[in-house]
């Protein structure tokens, strides 16, 4: 019989323990801190004032590594000190002269994958000043890009977030047709589009899906090199009063409602308002393989932040 696993009093389920276990296995890229950050929202291991127990996760994933319940752990990096998180922005985005033309004087566009600080710096920036929602940052699995155009000095036209997929989505999941069991295993295979910015002085007309369309083809392999699995099916979350426009255009396809309960839901309680979900099937096969268990892939554990 398998030893009782425990954390601050709470005995954890074989499904919770191997869902731990999952995600260290495979994102070892993440440092125990990150881990920590994502079992604690994963499992809602929360503090009375909301807050995630990231300080004890960390200590109780080191105890169980110890006693070999767990697989190897990366090294903890160095950080900086904690502190309340600030917001400053710099003239870097500040608002820029008109953007305006046909979507042809703009080709071919480049989608840039940032990999760098200032990149991300900037990214976060970029977000927090102009996109209704603003910044919130991710945990775990994510990539961020700027669309950028083709003639020097190439100005960032848009930004796009793309994370690890919501837990569940009733309406996603009975479109998709998949079991619980086989959505725990395959869930990996969705990525969800978290955040989309046109900057707000760029007026190209029909940038927008053309961008989503490139996004579309780009993504794949971009995941598949940064995270070891290939996604199968895009989703997004488009908040009221906005209707995802130029998500219909470049063929997405809406298939319901939340219940405003928030992308990792695990309590079944309101938290939010109501938003339109929306998918978009990279593959022609993709239903017949996520319906498959267990998932012909590595799996990967759902990670995100929530929009």
């Amino acid at each position: 019989m398998e030893q009782t696993v425990s954390f601050c009093g709470r005995v954890l389920t074989a499904s919770e323990l191997d869902l731990v276990r999952q995600i260290i296995a495979d994102f070892s890229r993440l440092s125990q801190a990150e881990l920590a950050h994502t079992v604690c929202e994963l499992l809602a291991w929360r503090r009375p004032n909301g807050k995630l127990k990231s300080s004890e996760c960390v200590a109780w994933l080191q105890k169980w590594q110890e006693h070999n319940g767990l697989p190897g752990l990366p090294e903890l990096r160095v950080t900086k000190p904690r502190a309340a998180h600030r917001f400053h922005a710099d003239p870097l985005s500040d608002a820029q002269p008109p953007v305006r033309g046909r979507l042809a004087d703009y080709q071919p566009l480049r989608l840039q994958l940032i990999e760098d600080l200032s990149g991300r710096r900037l990214f976060q920036q970029y977000v927090q000043r102009y996109h209704p929602l603003g910044y919130r940052v991710p945990y775990g699995a994510q990539l961020r890009y700027f669309v950028r155009g083709p003639n020097p000095p190439q100005p960032v036209l848009a930004c796009l977030l793309f994370s690890s997929a919501a837990w569940t989505m009733a309406p996603r999941d009975a479109w998709i047709g998949w079991t619980d069991s086989q959505r725990r295993a395959n869930l990996p295979l969705l990525v969800n589009n978290g955040r989309f910015l046109i900057l707000p002085w760029v007026e190209v007309p029909h940038l927008a899906s053309h961008i989503l369309s490139l996004a579309a083809r780009r993504l794949p392999a971009d995941w598949l090199t940064a995270y070891g699995v290939r996604p199968l099916l895009l989703e997004t979350l488009v908040d009221p009063p906005y209707t995802g426009t130029c998500y219909r255009a470049a063929n997405w396809i809406l298939v319901g409602q939340t219940q405003g309960r928030g992308r990792m839901d695990r309590t079944h309680q309101a938290q939010g308002s109501c938003k339109d979900i929306l998918l978009y099937p990279l593959e022609s096969h993709w239903r017949q393989r996520l319906c498959q268990f267990p998932a012909p892939q590595a799996c990967h554990a759902p990670i995100g932040e929530v929009p």
